[in-house]
């Protein structure tokens, strides 16, 4: 299977802690991000990855050349003169990840147990252009998906937005949140638009009216986003009590 580490953001939340590195090298329990990305998914028989750099990207390349590759073809998508943004970066690396087959797009910033390979089955099943792994938690922003658990909107509690695009007779849209991991299928390369820059979760409520973008639930075990240096300080006494 071949994998996309999105790994490009600037990490701006995490203020001190990516002033002289990039996120994906801030350690999380004395290991870094991207190691602990890269060691998940190979795990489950990940064996090619492109990791997209721009925030201090040569350090990242460092990094990976320090632990000679992981042992595994690691290629690089270099964003370091613009940032493309999710979709972008993803529309960017199609060189790397077109090969007719499947592909796991994960952010780097996430740490969870989730079964990778249940959920690329799942896709594969289903023929889904896209599926996407979601929660119920607390945050802002929702997907909303459907009795099929099919994207048919989202919901910003910030501005008060609500958009729907399928189903709108449906009552009982289901809001879930994003975790930042997707199995896609390479038909996407040719529904992306012209544009350079794109947000993915953008493209994904464009296109789902037509498009079959699935909700992958799961809602039992860990998951962690580490945007914030609170989140780091939580791993960390997780971490000590194990």
């Amino acid at each position: 299977m071949k994998a996309m580490i999105l790994a490009a953001g600037l990490g701006s939340r995490l203020k001190e802690m990516t002033q002289h590195c990039p996120k994906a090298l801030v350690e999380a329990g004395g290991i870094t991000l991207l190691e602990r990305c890269i060691e998940k998914l190979k795990s489950y028989q990940v064996n090619d990855f492109v990791i997209n750099i721009h925030h201090f990207g040569e350090q990242i390349i460092q990094f990976v050349e320090q632990k000679h590759y992981f042992n595994v073809n690691i290629q690089f998508s270099d964003e370091r003169t613009l940032l493309l943004d999710t979709g972008g970066g993803i529309k960017h690396a199609r060189k790397f990840l077109d090969n007719g087959e499947p592909f796991i797009v994960h952010n780097v910033d996430i740490i969870s147990d989730l079964d990778i390979r249940k959920m690329y089955d799942f896709h594969c099943q289903q023929q889904a252009l896209a599926t996407l792994a979601v929660r119920e938690r607390i945050t802002q922003r929702f997907f909303l998906f459907d009795s099929n658990n099919q994207l048919c909107g989202k919901v910003n509690l910030n501005t008060n937005e609500r958009l729907i695009v399928k189903n709108k007779e449906d009552k009982n849209l289901k809001p879930l949140a994003f975790s930042g991991i997707h199995i896609i299928s390479p038909k996407i390369f040719s529904l992306f638009p012209t544009e350079e820059k794109f947000s993915i979760t953008a493209f994904y409520e464009q296109i789902a009216e037509k498009e079959k973008i699935l909700a992958y639930q799961h809602q039992e075990g860990m998951w962690m986003d580490m945007g914030k240096i609170e989140d780091f300080q939580k791993l960390e006494q997780m971490i000590k009590k194990q």
